[in-house]
Formats: structure tokens, sequence, C-alpha cells
């Protein structure tokens, strides 16, 4: 079983976390009246995070993630939905368009992590093992190190909390079957087959997944990018205003898109 939050009404909008968060890092996006009041939000808990089972599988693919969603839309009663996946969930959304396409009617892939899955062996090993070493010390000291380098300098300190209680609760089964996905997935496999409107969003300031990086992504597969001001990696907390607006932007056609 998949678990997640909801709130509002309307056409559907899904939030798919990232590597090291939890459902509960959307509740800005959760909590927004203006969102409430144009669309249904899902945020999930990706297998093995907060209420959500792990996949069998010891190392998950991609598609083993997009399986898992489409079976939570269908205990949720969703047809189709704008997907926004931030950072690995960006890979994991890919997928799931790819799976999927007649249940995604936009795609958008924030702050995205590309995955390793075209470099060599030896690269995804070393990336398996900086976060086995991040989990050395235990969750406690993993979010006092990590959660502020997810935002940008001087972050606020209640996202710095938002992040770091996050990473206090992951599940680390779970946490490094996603790890896996991490090393051996690859973003632009997925974006190959992907035929429907997809768009790239990046904090100026993320420094887990740079903006240069994004950019180049949005540019390989001629896709719209837009840049989220003052924004670290978690641009959805960062810039959550910002973001937002965006997110309405989707649904009503109507704000401010700034391109690059």
């Amino acid at each position: 079983m998949t678990a997640w939050q909801e709130s509002g009404t309307g056409p559907a909008l899904v939030l798919l976390h990232g590597i090291s968060s939890g459902s509960a890092s959307w509740h800005r996006q959760l909590n927004d009246p203006q969102l409430q009041r144009c669309c249904r939000i899902l945020a999930w808990d990706a297998p093995g995070y907060g209420d959500s089972a792990p996949l069998a599988a010891e190392k998950p693919t991609a598609a083993c993630y997009a399986g898992a969603l489409a079976r939570m839309l269908d205990a949720a009663g969703v047809g189709q939905a704008v997907v926004v996946g931030h950072s690995l969930g960006a890979l994991i959304a890919c997928a799931f368009a790819v799976r999927y396409p007649e249940r995604v009617s936009r795609l958008v892939l924030a702050d995205p992590a590309q995955g390793y899955g075209g470099a060599p062996p030896a690269k995804q090993q070393e990336i398996i093992h900086q976060r086995q070493q991040q989990l050395a010390g235990g969750l406690e000291q993993m979010a006092q190190q990590r959660a502020p380098a997810l935002l940008r300098p001087q972050a606020d300190e209640c996202d710095v909390a938002t992040v770091a209680k996050g990473m206090r609760r992951l599940n680390v089964a779970g946490f490094l079957q996603a790890v896996s996905l991490l090393a051996q997935g690859d973003i632009h496999h997925w974006l190959a087959e992907i035929r429907l409107p997809v768009e790239v969003w990046c904090g100026d300031r993320d420094a887990i997944t740079p903006p240069a990086g994004a950019q180049a992504l949005a540019y390989r597969w001629g896709v719209p990018f837009v840049t989220i001001p003052l924004a670290g990696h978690a641009s959805y907390l960062d810039g959550a205003a910002f973001f937002n607006r965006q997110l309405l932007r989707l649904f009503t056609g109507e704000g401010d898109e700034f391109t690059d």
C-alpha cells in the first residue's frame, strides 16, 4: 500500500518528493488556499517512505515506482493528473509518464535528479557509497548536516526544520532502495519516449542539482525551463510563493512564466 496526503478539490495535482523527503515536505502546497480551490492536491509517500510499504525488489527500477504510483492513483480514484516530480521524484515521474501516458496531462520536473544510469559502474558505486556514508552517523546526524544544504543560504529556519524532520523520519531500507534507483536510473532514457507537455523548473541557488544542469536538460529535450528565484534545491519550500504561482498557471493558463 502507498500512502499519501491530500487537500483541495478539482483536477488532480500529484506531487512526488525527493530521496530524503516525504509527503509532509509539500505542506506549503497542500495548505495553499488558492491551490486548494483549483485542484485536488495529492502528495505521496514513495514506497519505503512514511506509511508506504517498500517495494518487493531489492533494487527497484523507476518502472517499479511508476507501478506503485499507478496503484495509488487507482486507490484515490484519480484517472489523470498534472504530475510534479522533485529531485529523484522527477525520474519516477518520467517513468510514470512513459508507462501510463494517458494518466498524465502535464509533467513538471523540479530540480531534477537525472540519475547515473549512463555513468560507468565505478561512478554508480561511488554514489551508493556516498549515500551509505550519509547514514553512517544515524538519521539525526544526517538531518543536522545535510538539511541546510537543500535550501538557499540563510534559509527560513522553519523550512530547514521541515527538511530535517523529513530526514529523521526516513526508513533506511526504503532510502537505500531509492539510492539504488538514483545510481542506476537515467532520466534521459524515459524522456526520449515522452510525447506530452513537459517543463523543467529549478531553484536559482540549487547546489544539489544546479541550474546549469537542469537548464541543459530542458534544452536537450526542447522543453521550457523556469527559474525559481531565491530558491535552493527544495525550491517548493524556499520559493513556495513563486512555485505555487507556477502550479496555478498549469491549471488556469494565467500568471507569470519566467523561462530562460
